[in-house]
């Protein structure tokens, strides 16, 4: 067989990052995962029995009981049942409880779940906004424990809505109430949330509040462990972004100023933002088991200064929508950090996604109706833009063909001496001017731009739902072939995107070593047949737009190093200049001195050593 050791190094080194990509974020949230399911093993064991129908009245009795005390002067029993009501605009629609005078549940017009519903967003009894307000001597309450029994609503004149939830009597400022008011603008996924007290010093102690934002992240997608994968909590402190994947950490402390608090499963958005900021707080998440369907429960504890005085308003905002970079950006609130365009150790690649693979990516759907389509348009394009590199390449390796008689010479001459067979091999190189590392740029260029479009392809919510031939969705793996069983490594399915990913990847590598010189090193010399193998355990369950960007770019890769090395290089020429720079002087740079001196002394010490033997 033949084939070039620069090469087969690109392949070595493209697979060492694939695997400590995946093994990196696969690792730690599945310890944590094995741990949180343990946990919760014990508490299911030590749950209680359930209560009789009578213990469970006398229950509920008391419960009343307790609440109506607790309300003190907040008590209203002129309504106690809990009312909702429904207010949209053409992005959502959002059902308000009276109970605690808040959100109950988002439905997103414009998204699809898994069931063809639209998707729900803060649609469980988790789900709350809540804090404790003073209600009397020694009494308190947190006001999702409150029936706003008073609920108003009106049209403003720039085509918003406003609801309001009012609890205690608003009608004189020396009276004692609260106030919960929602605004829904037009085209836009943000609600104003203001929050008025009248009496303040009755209602909190040292103006202080203590706000509790609970979200619980419902599945939404086929795959729940890559959604749990790509699940964060986000927040922006002190001015600065940062972020939490939930697998890897369960609490942060946020000691300073905090502008917003928020939670992004892989395709959705829910921010809780303070328009005067938090002065401080705190997160906690915990990873429920798969079978509850849901990502991540955060709650998260908001300290809030409130203005001195009898009466004070204070304004948030929550988002519920999807985690669309353009539509986050909009807020002007640096909302759209939180979408993984490139994070962690591959930040690196957030200013390719954002200036480059984006900007063509809107331009390509903007008349191309198929995403299928446009990845393959994108591939085609990115190809187009390496492909100079590529050139330098293969002519590289070109060059490298027509030593190859020389270096067989060599190998004759030297045997197993593979020191003075490789110092030799340099000499070679160097007389030809020859670069040896160039036949494996266009592996190594394939790193970054593969990342890319990983963190891309994962987030983007236009693939999600669009299907492109056989596969139905390309934002989640084609399950073309499905085992009915999980088989190691490989799941419960076999994505044929993969498969012709792993086909062309093959190809490829039989391509390039059939133009490359000989190698006896037997790792090296099996190692690409080895690596498209291992592409196929990798890429099974990753999203088929991604699997379908590498075979699109393998198959253009074919067809570029087919009409390059055999219509546009010219190989008598390159024998014609190997020759002219055979003639002319040859200037070491500081790096060939240094590695010959390496390898002369290596020599002999190997040399002395042969001698002292003897």
């Amino acid at each position: 067989m033949k084939f070039d050791r620069n090469t087969v190094l690109g392949f070595v080194v493209l697979a060492a990052l694939f695997f400590g990509y995946f093994f990196f974020t696969n690792k730690e949230q599945a310890a944590y995962r094995k741990e949180k399911a343990k946990q919760d093993s014990i508490l299911n064991a030590n749950k209680p029995k359930p209560d009789t129908a009578a213990q469970r009245l006398d229950s509920a009795a008391a419960a009343a009981l307790r609440k109506s005390t607790q309300s003190g002067f907040l008590n209203d029993s002129s309504d106690v049942n809990e009312h909702v009501i429904y207010a949209e605009n053409e992005l959502f629609r959002v059902a308000f409880s009276s109970k605690g005078g808040q959100p109950r549940s988002v439905e997103l017009k414009k998204f699809k779940n898994m069931d063809s519903g639209h998707v729900k967003l803060s649609n469980s009894a988790f789900n709350q906004i809540s804090y404790r307000v003073n209600t009397g001597a020694g009494n308190s309450i947190e006001t999702s424990d409150l029936n706003f029994s008073r609920i108003d609503s009106v049209k403003n004149a720039d085509g918003s809505s406003t609801y309001s939830f009012t609890r205690g009597s608003s009608d004189s400022s020396n009276t004692t109430s609260i106030v919960h008011r929602y605004t829904i603008k037009p085209g836009q996924y943000m609600i104003d949330f203001d929050v008025e007290l009248n009496g303040v010093p009755q209602l909190l102690s040292q103006n202080n509040l203590n706000l509790t934002w609970q979200y619980a992240a419902d599945q939404q997608e086929s795959d729940i462990s890559f959604e749990k994968q790509n699940t964060q909590v986000g927040y922006i402190e002190d001015g600065d972004f940062d972020y939490h994947t939930i697998g890897r950490t369960s609490s942060v402390d946020l000691e300073k100023k905090v502008k917003w608090v928020g939670v992004r499963q892989r395709f959705f958005n829910t921010f809780l933002v303070s328009k005067s900021e938090f002065t401080s707080g705190k997160m906690t998440w915990n990873i429920p088991p798969d079978d509850k369907k849901v990502l991540v429960e955060a709650v998260s504890n908001m300290q809030v200064a409130v203005p001195s005085g009898s009466n004070a308003k204070l304004g948030f905002s929550i988002f519920y929508g999807p985690a669309d970079f353009k539509t986050l950006k909009q807020a002007d609130l640096k909302l759209e950090k939180l979408v993984n365009l490139g994070q962690g150790p591959y930040a690196f690649v957030r200013p390719l996604n954002r200036y480059v693979i984006m900007p063509v990516w809107d331009f390509l759907k903007s008349f191309v109706g198929s995403f299928g389509l446009v990845i393959a348009l994108l591939t085609l394009i990115i190809r187009l833009l390496i492909s100079p590199l590529s050139y330098k390449s293969y002519l590289s390796g070109a060059k490298m063909k027509a030593l190859r008689p020389e270096i067989a010479t060599l190998k004759e001459k030297f045997g197993a001496d593979q020191q003075a067979m490789s110092m030799e091999q340099m000499k070679l190189f160097r007389e030809a001017g020859v670069n040896p590392l160039g036949g494996c740029i266009p592996a190594l260029l394939q790193i970054p731009i593969f990342f890319s479009l990983y963190s891309f392809f994962s987030s983007s919510v236009d693939l999600r739902g669009a299907d492109f031939l056989w596969a139905k969705d390309l934002s989640a793996f084609d399950d073309f072939i499905k085992f009915g069983v999980d088989v190691p490594l490989l799941g419960g399915h076999l994505s044929l995107f993969t498969i012709t990913a792993v086909i062309t990847s093959l190809a490829i590598s039989l391509y390039s070593m059939s133009m490359s010189p000989d190698q006896s090193n037997p790792v090296l010399k099996y190692m690409p047949y080895i690596f498209p193998v291992f592409l196929l355990f990798i890429f099974n369950k990753l999203p088929s737009a991604l699997t379908w960007y590498y075979t699109v770019s393998n198959i253009i890769t074919l067809i570029l190093q087919f009409v390059i090395q055999n219509y546009i290089i010219d190989h008598n020429k390159i024998l014609a200049q190997i020759a002219e720079n055979r003639k002319k002087p040859k200037q070491k740079s500081k790096w060939q001195e240094r590695m010959e001196q390496m390898q002369e002394q290596q020599k002999q010490m190997k040399d002395a050593q042969k001698k002292n033997k003897k």
